[in-house]
């Protein structure tokens, strides 16, 4: 008996969370202080992964995500012992996963 070969599966596709059409997840949050103080410089991440595997078709689904983030009066990566003043931070994340097999009508 011969087993029929697995479609493969799709990783994320990255991409600027404004421009996600009509995105399943979509998640904003912004920050302001007065000022702020690091007494070590803080490693953050935000990542979004996965795969999608659907055996039942050729065509597999795809998944397209992205964030960004706005910071105003404070860098990248901040110094310690330096303290920032009128700080803002916005981020945004959005993501969305496409079936190919699903007719334009039907989204």
């Amino acid at each position: 008996m011969t087993r029929k070969k697995r479609p493969e599966r799709k990783t994320v596709r990255r991409t600027d969370p404004d421009r996600i059409d009509a995105p399943a997840i979509d998640i904003q949050a912004e920050v302001k202080a007065k000022a702020v103080r690091f007494n070590e410089a803080p490693e953050a991440d935000a990542e979004f992964s996965g795969e999608v595997a659907d055996r039942t078709s050729e065509e597999q689904p795809e998944i397209e995500a992205g964030s960004t983030t706005e910071r105003e009066n404070i860098p990248d990566e901040v110094e310690p012992g330096v303290t920032y003043r009128d700080v803002r931070i916005r981020w945004h994340a959005a993501a969305k996963i496409t079936d190919p097999n699903r007719q334009e009508d039907e989204r």
